[in-house]
Parts: structure tokens; C-alpha cells; sequence
């Protein structure tokens, strides 16, 4: 089933997953290290998931990717033989951070000892501790700020950290010929990690960043809603690409730079905090040929009938966009072999595997739950081979390698995928 958090009663988020009643508790102080059993009660996932704010687009497919990843398990068996629930919660966004705060406090409280999200990296900044004290594992399936690489060994994540984003993006500017880059940039972690690793890609290749870059001051707070002066600033800096670095705020961005004439087709690149459908926000056209990307790979036609068919049945409508339902799905799937491979539910036992039922190992490659519980139990090693293309884990919990999606937008104002490009993420 799926409960709700506190902080999300009331919202259009609630769903019923056909599964058994999840214990109250599952709290252990030995963990699974040895040194004492680890719990087996029935394994609750939380969610951290933006369903308020302005990354509530993301919410969607995020919420379908666990509530499909919840239900392809339950109908493999279960975790170590009982059913798995969810607990439904809010992340909300960086303007209020007394939302994901909440949040983490109920999923705790109801004995959540795997949570997914947040989807922004300020969010999660401001929960890991949180979730860490309570030894409950937290997997972002969206979280790129380089922040976050180690930042617990309860947190992980299924998306890569923005020196790949980065990289790829500054190497997609230069190919394209620009040379002199304005950065429109919101200020939090997601936002100044990200365009800190774009101007070193681009600088890298001999270009310079003209508004925007580092220590510049010229960033945005989160919420932020008139753009004229910023837009001015950027136009005179005259240059030949524009970077929007944002999430929600980039209609309000757009906008103005339509109304000061600014030309997007080939020059405009956005990233994953806004590369989304803008069929019902724009004049057709309006964005045709910009470019946008979105750390992992393009979710295959079966994994999106099947993620869509899941969230039209549970909420009652149909996906419109899917980014980081693949890591969203990868996410509990891993928490739940770690479980297996650990023979415990605790959030001290699933820390201690996922690494290796990622990959870390070698092992038998397997890319369902179904495979890798069979592997398991067989004494094998695995490596679970997911939706998102993601490598194994490294020591600083980051996939070791990850695909970036390259989109183009079509005259119709819609993100159309067009290729991807592989990238390693260092070490730390």
C-alpha cells in the first residue's frame, strides 16, 4: 500500500499498491555487520519526492518509478518473504525547506528504513543528516550536485554528479561553435555545482563564460519570478550561447528573453532541471532547436508503457514526461537486492550491500529483481544492470559511469531525444 506523509496529506499524489500491511517499526542497532541480527521486518520505501514546489514536474515519473519498481518486486516474492509498502512524501524545493524536513521526519517516524529522493540536491543537503542519524538509507534518483558524492554511507544515488553533466554540456557548446557563454544560473547547490563544471568544460576548450560565471554574483534565488534586469545584463554581454541553469523559473526566463528578441534556435541549452515538454506554454516553434540534457539513458518503449500504465492506474492520468523514472525504478531495486544479499531490511544492512549488488563486485549480471534474487540465493555475486545505465556504485556512492541524454526540441515545443553520450565519474 501507500501511505502518506504529513507533509503531503491532501496532495493528488495518493495511490493503493495491491500489498500486505508494513510493520510499525524496523528499527535495529546492530545493523547487518556481524556484530548482531539485522532486522527482517517487512521493508518500507519512503519517498522524498517534489509533488509541491518547482520541481513538482519531476514528481510524476519519479513516483511511478518507485510505485512500478514496488510492484514488480511484490509480484517476484517480496523481500526475504513478506510484501514491500510505500510511504508517499513531499520534498518540496530549496524555498522552503521546512517541507523536506517534515517530510524526512514522518517517513522516519513511520519506519521507513529506505527512502527515495530528493529530486533537488538542496533538499537532500538539508535531509541527509536526518535520514543518516536515523539509520535509514536515502537513494536520490535525481541528485547531481558534487556535494553529495560521499557525503554518508547512507546516501547514495542512481544519478550521476554533475562533472558528467557538465562536461557533456560544455563539449555539446563547443561543438556547436559558440565561444562566448552566458550562464543563467539559480543560486543552490544544484544550480552553482552544475554551471561550475560547465565553464570549466567550456573554458577547457578555449571559450570564456561572459555573464554568469563563477564568483560572478550574478546568480538567482530559487523562486525568483522577473527576469528583465538579468536579461538585459545577459544580452549585453553579447553572447553567442545562453546556458539556463534553473528549473520552474525558465518560463519566466524564456519569456524574457523572447521579449528582448533573444534568438534561441541553436544557441539555447538547457539541463535537466527544465529540459521538458513546453507544448502548452509556448507559441509553436518558440524553442525549436534548442538543446537540452538529462543524465541517464532514455527510458526504453516497454519500461515507459509500463512505468505510464502504473501512474495512469494509480493516479488517473498519463505520464507526460519520464525523466529520471528509470533511476527512480534502479533506486529501489538495489535497496532491495542490498536487503537480500544482507538477509536484512535495516537501513544499516542496506547500505552495507548496495555497492555490491550494484556491481562493485563483478558477479552474475542480472537485470531484474527476479534475476538477481535467484543469483543470490545461488551464492553468486551480482551486478544488477538497471533502466538507467548506470555503472556500479564507487566508494563515494556515485554510479561509476552514466549516460547523458541529448535532446533537441521539435517545432511543437517538445524534447525529443536525439543521442547520448557516455561519461566516467571520478573518484573523489
Amino acid at each position: 500500500m501507500i501511505r502518506r506523509s504529513t507533509a503531503a496529506r491532501g496532495l493528488a499524489i495518493a495511490a493503493v499498491l495491491s500489498v500486505g500491511l508494513a510493520a510499525c517499526s524496523t528499527t535495529t542497532e546492530t545493523g547487518g555487520d556481524g556484530e548482531g541480527a539485522a532486522s527482517q521486518d517487512p521493508l518500507i520505501v519512503g519517498t522524498i519526492l517534489p509533488v509541491t514546489g518547482t520541481l513538482s514536474s519531476l514528481g510524476p515519473p519519479e513516483i511511478a518509478g518507485v510505485g512500478l519498481a514496488i510492484e514488480d518486486i511484490n509480484e517476484a516474492g517480496g523481500v526475504l518473504g513478506n510484501e514491500v509498502t510505500m510511504e508517499a512524501g513531499d520534498s518540496g524545493d530549496t524555498t522552503d525547506p521546512s517541507v523536506g524536513q517534515q517530510t524526512a521526519t514522518d517517513l522516519i517516524s513511520k519506519g521507513a528504513q529506505v527512502v527515495i529522493g530528493a529530486a533537488s540536491s538542496g533538499v537532500s543537503l538539508n535531509v541527509v543528516d536526518q535520514f543518516t542519524e536515523a539509520g535509514v538509507m536515502q537513494i536520490s534518483p535525481a541528485n547531481t550536485a558534487t556535494d553529495l558524492s560521499g557525503a554518508s554511507d547512507f546516501f547514495a544515488r542512481t544519478a550521476p554528479p554533475d562533472t558528467v553533466q557538465g562536461a557533456a554540456l560544455g563539449s555539446l557548446i563547443l561543438d556547436d561553435g559558440h565561444q562566448k557563454v552566458a550562464m543563467i544560473v539559480q543560486d543552490e547547490a544544484y544550480g552553482n555545482g552544475l554551471r561550475d563544471n560547465i565553464q570549466q568544460a567550456v573554458e577547457n576548450g578555449g571559450g570564456e563564460v561572459v555573464y554568469g560565471a563563477t564568483d560572478g554574483g550574478d546568480e538567482f534565488p530559487p523562486g525568483e519570478s522577473s527576469f528583465s534586469g538579468i536579461v538585459t545584463d545577459v544580452l549585453a554581454s553579447e553572447p553567442d550561447a545562453v546556458v539556463v541553469v534553473a528549473f520552474e523559473e525558465t518560463q519566466a526566463i524564456v519569456s524574457e528573453l523572447i521579449s528582448q528578441n533573444w534568438k534561441f534556435d541553436g544557441t539555447t541549452y538547457f539541463t535537466d532541471g527544465n529540459t521538458q515538454t513546453y507544448e502548452e506554454t509556448f507559441e509553436p516553434g518558440t524553442l525549436e532547436g534548442v538543446t537540452g540534457t538529462i543524465p541517464g539513458a532514455q527510458a526504453q518503449d516497454e519500461f515507459r508503457e509500463r512505468v505510464n500504465a502504473w501512474y495512469e492506474e494509480n493516479e488517473g492520468e498519463a505520464l507526460s514526461d519520464f525523466s529520471y523514472a528509470p533511476e527512480s525504478y534502479d533506486a529501489v531495486i538495489l535497496a532491495a537486492l542490498a536487503a537480500v544479499r544482507g538477509d536484512g531490511t535495516d537501513g544499516a544492512t542496506i547500505s552495507e550491500n548496495i555497492r555490491a549488488v550494484s556491481g562493485s563486485e563483478g558477479g552474475t549480471e542480472v537485470t531484474t529483481y527476479a534475476e538477481g534474487v535467484e543469483a543470490l540465493e545461488a551464492g553468486d555475486e551480482i551486478h544488477y544492470k538497471g533502466q538507467s545505465g548506470a555503472g556500479p556504485l564507487n566508494e563515494s556512492n556515485d554510479p561509476s559511469s552514466a549516460l547523458i541524454g541529448v535532446y533537441e526540441y521539435d517545432e511543437n515545443n517538445v524534447n525529443v531525444y536525439e543521442t547520448f553520450i557516455e561519461g566516467e565519474v571520478p573518484e573523489e
